[in-house]
């Protein structure tokens, strides 16, 4: 009973959350304003919410990974599949060695690959608080479109790196050869269950809908289990979960075009996906907000453990990391996408068109963190295999809530400044998914 109050409780200030963001004499953006609501229910009345992050991963992560791939435009994402691969792949790698780097360096009670480690989960970038930031002061449709399918890509190269980077932890060893095998397993195993599972349920079910007729909400439901289905059966066989949901997402614009469903269910399907994303990723910020209060209450015993002579150490070293991780962005961003995605097409009579300084300015501070990072940082355990306890757990996860913070305050600041009056060349008009 107690659980289900807490959901109440979660749906409740999602909604109010969302009458404030509008209410507001100055435009906040909604993920701030859910964070404010969390810590509200946390210190104004005492309510405390426990995060399972398998439980998380589980009823979070899959259906808004689902929808962020079914309703991404499709031509869009095929077209710029290269500087979005290189996002989600090469610039997770760079973010893990950078920032591994220099975390060790800046705080040396924490060991070389637990530094990784907190790198490794700080990669993935967040959507959703991208967009609705974006809403606020709008980044061009088709950088908004890179930034969407290199979230879709990059939460399981980020994961698979904090998985080998834990393993190092316990275990002492590491061995690059296991890592790049896992990675293609997790990666195409994630992508080939994923595929596999939106089209045979398609094929099934227009099969049962030519037989028996359409029923909306049958086949609501059925759109409902089918990101579950394709996360569950990837982590079965050893792959990524999560990418297996994102693939399934993708699949299933193209299954809907072989077998496509009635006007009505379309609309009440749309109506049903765009509550059931409302209602998940308010909740996401709520708790991380809620979390705040037990987090700056453990500061002081942080900064004795780490052997600090205050607490305001951690705040800098928030800072600092968040920095860090912006340059590196930057400076990624600088080398690959001015040269791939924003230059124009070369001929005799053409000159190369050159991104804007301030575009790739916005591009780097896109790079928020979010729900994934949260979720992953506390599945670090708290016990090695010797007893010992894993090296400045409590320390690495208030690094990666204070990142999560820092990173959407700062965009949501740095983005509206930055996107005012910057002119971009219009998008192709290319076709889009449907929820």
């Amino acid at each position: 009973m107690h659980t289900v109050t807490i959901i109440l409780i979660l749906l409740l200030a999602v909604v109010a959350s969302a009458f404030m963001a509008r209410l507001l004499p100055i435009k906040v953006p909604l993920p701030l304003v859910q964070i404010a609501t969390g810590a509200v229910l946390s210190y104004g009345f005492g309510i405390s919410v426990p995060l399972d992050p398998e439980f998380f991963f589980l009823f979070f992560i899959p259906p808004l990974l689902f929808l962020d791939g079914w309703r991404i435009p499709k031509s869009a994402f095929f077209r710029d599949a290269r500087p979005i691969v290189t996002l989600a792949i090469g610039l997770v790698l760079f973010t893990v060695v950078g920032m591994g780097y220099f975390i060790h360096w800046m705080i040396p009670a924490i060991p070389l690959a637990a530094a990784f480690a907190l790198a490794a989960i700080l990669s993935p970038t967040d959507p959703v608080a991208v967009s609705a930031i974006a809403s606020q002061s709008p980044i061009p449709s088709r950088l908004m479109h890179i930034l969407e399918g290199e979230s879709l890509l990059n939460d399981a190269s980020g994961l698979v790196c904090f998985r080998f980077a834990v393993a190092a932890v316990i275990t002492g060893s590491f061995s690059l050869l296991d890592a790049s095998l896992e990675f293609l397993q997790a990666a195409g195993g994630g992508l080939l269950v994923g595929i596999a599972v939106a089209w045979l349920i398609g094929i099934l079910n227009r099969w049962l809908v030519a037989a028996v007729g359409e029923d909306p909400g049958t086949q609501i439901l059925i759109s409902l289990l089918v990101p579950f289905a394709a996360y569950l059966g990837a982590e079965h066989i050893g792959s990524s979960g999560i990418l297996a949901a994102a693939a399934a997402g993708i699949t299933m614009h193209y299954a809907d075009l072989v077998g496509r469903r009635l006007a009505a269910t379309r609309m009440q399907r749309r109506a049903v996906w765009d509550t059931i994303q409302m209602a998940l990723n308010g909740v996401i910020f709520v708790i991380l907000g809620a979390q705040l209060r037990a987090t700056v209450e453990g500061l002081p015993g942080i900064a004795l453990e780490m052997g600090l002579s205050t607490a305001w150490w951690l705040a800098f070293y928030v800072l600092a990391i968040t920095a860090v991780l912006a340059v590196l962005r930057f400076l990624w961003v600088w080398g690959s996408l001015k040269f791939t995605v924003f230059k124009g097409k070369r001929n005799e009579d053409e000159e190369v068109v050159k991104p804007p300084f301030k575009l790739l300015l916005v591009t780097a501070f896109a790079g928020v963190r979010g729900a994934i990072t949260l979720a992953g940082i506390l599945t670090l355990p708290f016990l090695l295999p010797n007893g010992a306890e894993f090296p400045a757990r409590d320390l690495l996860i208030f690094l990666a809530k204070g990142v999560i913070l820092l990173s959407l305050l700062t965009a949501s600041i740095a983005l509206p400044l930055l996107t005012r009056d910057l002119e971009f060349s219009p998008e192709p008009v290319i076709g889009a998914g449907e929820g």
